[in-house]
């Protein structure tokens, strides 16, 4: 049976670009995408479109039957920001979407689930620098607390019922397609918007906050090319890295080619957030265990970022003037 796909949460930041690429691979037919919200026009018009509770089981399973879903990819979350102002209503999409999926799977619903974690599960115990593979995870997030719990409980699924879950975790993710959806890290999206619109960006974290960052290109390879590899005997949700930076290095990037880019910087509570994460992080068992390499550094990622966001405000004016 060839696989069909099935990807809750696919409007947001990650899952809108992975749905594509995914279509892309697969075939569009192959690709459902699903949300409790619309996507992008691109999103909507690529494919087929399911609108979905993802904390709702018997409507996902409704879905696997009608289209033969074998693979899920679980991108539905509530961000770190978002989390700490509704940790409730956090918990209850983050925690019980991903019991719907594995349930599904331990059920032999589904054969293979994608899950993401995120460096939100390391906390200030953690090593900064180059944060290894196995080490202390105490976060001290709402965001990261459902985030390790999501790993002990795939591992637990894993080992205890052979559901094939795979995971890597993320690092800030940098994108241009998808507005930022509420992440610490989303300063390095929204510097590119600032930087073309008013040629200045007020940034919510401090000059020398050095953290993990990822193009979007790289996190949907790193993705897909798990999922691809075949079943790995123990459950690992991967760290994952690309390359690392301050606000001040980034707008140093940007200034190379707006010259008269500026910014100041005005640290607010995701400050503190953005401290209990690491400088930078260690992936060789991902690079051992299934050949990933990043694409993206800092330079590269910031000619991609202006080069389409550029393009992108241009057809919104053209739009405008039709």
């Amino acid at each position: 049976m060839s696989d069909t796909i099935l990807v809750i949460g696919a409007c947001g930041q990650i899952g809108t670009e992975l749905t594509l690429q995914l279509r892309k691979k697969y075939g569009k037919d192959a690709v459902i995408a699903s949300d409790i919200r619309e996507g992008n026009e691109e999103l909507m018009h690529s494919g087929k479109f399911e609108f979905l509770d993802a904390t709702d089981k018997n409507a996902i399973e409704t879905i696997i039957d009608k289209y033969q879903i074998n693979q899920v990819y679980l991108m539905a979350a509530m961000l770190s920001v978002v989390a700490e102002k509704f940790p409730d209503k956090a918990w209850n999409l983050n925690m019980n979407s991903l019991f719907n999926v594995l349930n599904l799977a331990k059920e032999k619903k589904i054969e293979k689930v994608f899950w993401p974690s995120s460096i939100a599960v390391f906390g200030n115990s953690t090593p900064k620098n180059k944060t290894p593979q196995e080490t202390i995870t105490e976060p001290s997030t709402v965001y990261g607390i459902s985030k390790i719990s999501g790993e002990r409980w795939c591992a637990y699924y894993h080992d205890k019922f052979g559901v094939d879950v795979k995971s890597v975790r993320y690092p800030g993710i940098i994108s241009w397609k998808a507005n930022p959806g509420g992440g610490t890290t989303d300063y390095a999206v929204e510097i590119f918007y600032e930087a073309l619109k008013n040629h200045h960006y007020n940034c919510f974290l401090s000059e020398n906050t050095r953290l993990p960052m990822m193009y979007i290109d790289d996190a949907i390879k790193a993705t897909i090319d798990l999922m691809e590899k075949d079943r790995l005997p123990q459950f690992t949700s991967y760290n994952i890295a690309a390359t690392d930076f301050t606000p001040k290095e980034i707008a140093s990037a940007i200034k190379k080619e707006i010259t008269d880019f500026t910014i100041d910087y005005k640290p607010d509570f995701r400050q503190e957030i953005a401290d209990s994460w690491p400088n930078s992080i260690d992936d060789t068992k991902a690079r051992t265990h299934w050949n990933w390499k990043p694409d993206f550094n800092l330079q590269k990622m910031t000619l991609e970022m202006l080069t389409n966001l550029k393009l992108k405000f241009d057809r919104e004016v053209q739009n405008l003037d039709v």
